[in-house]
């Protein structure tokens, strides 16, 4: 049985029409990605993702320290006693919040992934064989505890409210994704700050992954003639909670 005439004529002029549509989309799509992705967000190279990550924050940290310039250059000609009075304790807390450049003798400190080579024969779980936040955290803590005066990692400044953790197989370090090999440098009596590591369990347990032919994390310190650390020059705004009041709305 053949089928209707009606339903034959349709397709004989709808398959052209339909054709015709699907090909003057091709153009369309084209045209409205401007050469991009249709999807954004859809990456399968991190290093460029992150490297693209990093120039956005710097063009930021930059525009943030222009705006900074001006705001002090019309603080400066305020002819206000109370400004005035309280700039000289801002002055004077710069140095302790670490948004003042340092620089003199210290140490550096490089972790990182185990080789390709050991990675791919050891029998170890694979989580031993990277970088973590803790052992970055470790590092620092241990140099504060043996005197450092200042701390970089990759080259930014650590303060106080300085957070790290880790992004896939990055850290983020204020808000900039780093991959390893992580570089840590600190200023200060390079002797208190060796023996400082030494004792720290964690680091110890890393350097003894470190030595393990099985796991062979990178460890590398090195006493240093001269360390610069660079102020701070991200957000210092503080995000905090508030406690509700008792039986009140929250």
């Amino acid at each position: 049985m053949t089928g209707s005439p009606r339903i034959a004529a349709r397709w004989r002029w709808g398959t052209p029409l339909i054709c015709v549509l699907c090909g003057a989309l091709f153009p369309i799509s084209a045209a409205n990605s401007d050469g991009d992705d249709l999807r954004p967000g859809r990456y399968t190279d991190l290093a460029s993702l992150a490297s693209a990550e990093k120039r956005s924050v710097d063009e930021l940290t930059a525009r943030a320290a222009t705006l900074k310039e001006e705001i002090d250059t019309l603080t400066a000609g305020l002819q206000d006693v109370g400004v005035r009075r309280a700039q000289r304790q801002v002055d004077e807390l710069l140095d302790p919040a670490g948004l003042t450049p340092r620089d003199g003798p210290g140490i550096n400190v490089t972790l990182s992934d185990a080789p390709e080579a050991v990675r791919a024969v050891s029998t170890q779980s694979a989580n031993l064989l990277v970088v973590h936040q803790q052992d970055i955290q470790a590092v620092v803590n241990a140099m504060w505890k043996g005197g450092a005066s200042a701390i970089t990692i990759e080259g930014q400044r650590i303060v106080s409210t300085t957070g790290i953790r880790c992004e896939g197989n990055a850290v983020l370090l204020q808000g900039v994704p780093y991959s390893q090999p992580y570089d840590i440098s600190a200023v200060g009596d390079a002797a208190g700050m060796i023996a400082a590591l030494e004792a720290d369990p964690n680091v110890s347990l890393y350097r003894f992954q470190a030595a393990d032919p099985e796991i062979a994390v990178g460890w590398e310190l090195t006493v240093q003639e001269r360390i610069v650390a660079p102020a701070y020059d991200g957000l210092i705004d503080l995000d905090y909670a508030v406690p509700t009041r008792e039986g009140g709305a929250g």
